[in-house]
């Protein structure tokens, strides 16, 4: 029996001793970030946010098995927030739409969450109308039996299986209620709540997971009555994706007291705050540097390349790296490696086929 076949479905129940600690833990923290912030100044905040929302996209697209590119998504948001950044790049259809969909949720998070609005999230998801090879229903509730899998094509793993089709409009529409009603219930706990109902219910063809998480994104942005993001839930529940996984499958064979999701979602929720931090720390590290080289001239690619060694760079860079990341010829590259080693930004290690590049 899963537990959207229990009588009293959707009445979740929770042990509160049990729960209390966790949420003042998570409520401190809340609080501490945002002090943090405002102590920062606007332009460090707006790095950190783009940093955080940029994370936020990646990851939640990771879950799903997407791979998008962290530079169309950083330059997706920063132009649609008004926020100028060096070396900004066009982004393709799909990062534009997942882009929309998260600040939609967290920058209007005090709008009311309709199906409509859902419709519309969907349909910026997916506006081809299909999921890689396969047509869906785009702005609409599914139409068929939906079981909830991970894994690849063929080997995938069965978590549980939602609700019948036929429910789901009637189910919808008592969770949009519920989550537009105050029951008293605190918003990060609503925040667990929402994305664990949602799931349950997956009233999609596709997207479910990705929607799930912008709902509690935006009941998380209800919780800190603040459009402004500095920490990636999506990011920690990828670094946890397979506990993420087990947890919500446990949690849909079990009963309708939700204390271990609960826990669970909660300690996720803390250790996403941790990660702030360092999110700071690499955004003062930034602000320094541009702050240090602000009259030095910079071609497009040396500051592609240099946002990219301020964030997180894979590997070591070369020449041949360098120039398969700006799409040039290995000449120009090295040129480009030449005038930042003599703007006293590069410095070489090593010689010969070892020889690479880091910063001063």
């Amino acid at each position: 029996m899963y537990i959207h076949q229990r009588k009293d479905w959707p009445n979740f129940t929770w042990d509160a001793d049990k729960i209390s600690p966790l949420l003042g833990a998570v409520r401190h923290n809340q609080g501490k970030i945002l002090g943090q912030m405002q102590a920062l100044g606007f332009k460090l905040q707006e790095e950190t946010m783009l940093k955080a929302l940029t994370l936020d996209v990646v990851k939640t697209s990771q879950i799903e098995g997407e791979q998008l590119n962290p530079e169309q998504v950083r330059s997706s948001i920063a132009r649609r927030l008004g926020i100028e950044i060096a070396g900004a790049v066009p982004a393709e259809r799909s990062v534009e739409g997942i882009v929309e969909m998260l600040l939609d949720a967290t920058q209007s998070y005090a709008k009311p969450l309709t199906a409509e609005r859902l419709f519309d999230w969907h349909a910026a998801l997916f506006p081809t109308g299909r999921s890689g090879m396969y047509k869906i229903n785009v702005g609409a509730w599914r139409a068929d039996v939906m079981q909830v899998t991970s894994g690849p094509m063929g080997k995938e793993i069965i978590h549980f299986e939602a609700p019948p089709a036929i429910k789901v409009p009637a189910e919808m529409q008592q969770f949009l209620d519920w989550i537009e009603t105050d029951q008293g219930i605190d918003p990060v706990i609503k925040a667990a709540i929402a994305h664990l109902w949602f799931v349950t219910i997956h009233p999609f063809d596709d997207g479910n997971g990705r929607i799930a998480r912008a709902i509690a994104d935006l009941q998380l942005a209800r919780a800190d009555q603040s459009p402004q993001r500095f920490y990636s839930m999506s990011a920690q529940i990828q670094a946890e994706r397979n506990k993420y996984y087990d947890i919500l499958e446990n949690t849909q064979k079990g009963e309708l007291d939700i204390t271990p999701w609960l826990e669970w979602f909660l300690d996720c929720l803390m250790h996403s705050m941790a990660q702030t931090d360092e999110v700071v720390s690499k955004t003062l590290i930034r602000a320094k540097f541009w702050e240090t080289h602000r009259e030095t001239q910079l071609n497009v690619r040396q500051q592609k390349i240099l946002h990219l060694l301020l964030d997180d760079f894979f590997g070591v860079l070369n020449v041949s790296k360098y120039a398969k990341i700006n799409k040039t010829s290995t000449d120009t590259a090295l040129r480009d490696i030449q005038d930042l080693m003599q703007k006293d930004i590069l410095e070489q290690e090593g010689k010969g086929r070892s020889t690479s590049y880091r910063l001063k």
